[in-house]
């Protein structure tokens, strides 16, 4: 059921802001090279999943898996039309989607991590439509927190703000809340298993990045991870609190970590 907050967030949505590099987030507006319409994009479909049933049949079928027409849709897509590399990276996603247990991910599975509130997906879209992914890096701690555990958190909350895509919309918004952020919180291994979810096992899901009132001691590692990230590098901002409120929300759906 949509609570209250998030209908008003949905009867605001706008049209996002430009990026400096729009082609690294869009996919609805490809086309395969010289494509006569849906027809040819149905072909390319079915030669993939035809590839995948081949060259991979102990691949898992149903949702997210080999015959998923959605999901080799907008592989194809974020690989410009092209079969051989879009079934090298489902083939990828599929496998890594298999191994890690993705679906067999819940709340209940994460339960001792998710409640330090250390990050969560927020009950309300942005004002722009998109799902709201947070983490709050002041309460992330390498050295005592399990490496495999966080990773799992991460996978469950991000295939959560996914699911939550409105119709017609691509892409989520994380908000990285640095506010508190001191050396200890740094972790660049689990830095680069997320660089590594968003590019290869859901590519150009992410639309856009706010780091929030970064401190001193936090550019160090952008500098070590800025190059990581290639062209999405583009999709950072980096902003205070107030913009947080007062650009990305409504002041109903303004998530409880950014609330005055």
């Amino acid at each position: 059921m949509m609570t209250a907050s998030c209908y008003i967030c949905r009867s605001v949505v706008r049209v996002p802001p430009p990026l400096r590099s729009r082609t690294a987030v869009r996919c609805q507006s490809a086309a395969p090279p010289g494509a006569s319409g849906a027809t040819s994009t149905s072909k390319l479909v079915l030669e993939v999943k035809e590839r995948l049933a081949r060259e991979h049949p102990g691949l898992p079928t149903g949702r997210n898996g080999r015959d998923d027409d959605d999901m080799v849709l907008w592989f194809l897509k974020d690989r410009k039309f092209s079969v051989d590399e879009a079934v090298s990276k489902l083939t990828k996603a599929i496998k890594w989607r298999q191994d890690f247990g993705v679906s067999e991910l819940s709340e209940e599975s994460v339960k001792g991590l998710y409640q330090t509130g250390k990050a969560y997906v927020h009950d309300s879209l942005d004002v722009y439509g998109r799902p709201v992914l947070v983490v709050v890096a002041a309460k992330h701690f390498p050295s005592t927190q399990d490496p495999v555990e966080n990773q799992k958190l991460c996978a469950y909350l991000v295939e959560k703000a996914v699911s939550r895509l409105p119709s017609g919309a691509e892409n989520i918004l994380g908000i990285f809340d640095l506010r508190g952020f001191r050396v200890e919180n740094g972790d660049l291994q689990f830095l680069k298993f997320l660089i590594d979810v968003f590019y290869y096992y859901y590519p150009k899901r992410l639309g856009q990045v706010l780091f929030v009132d970064a401190p001193f001691v936090f550019q160090p590692m952008w500098q070590v991870v800025k190059p990581l990230l290639k062209s999405y590098a583009s999709l950072v901002r980096f902003c205070d609190a107030e913009t947080v409120r007062k650009e990305y929300f409504v002041e109903e759906t303004v998530p409880p970590d950014f609330r005055n």
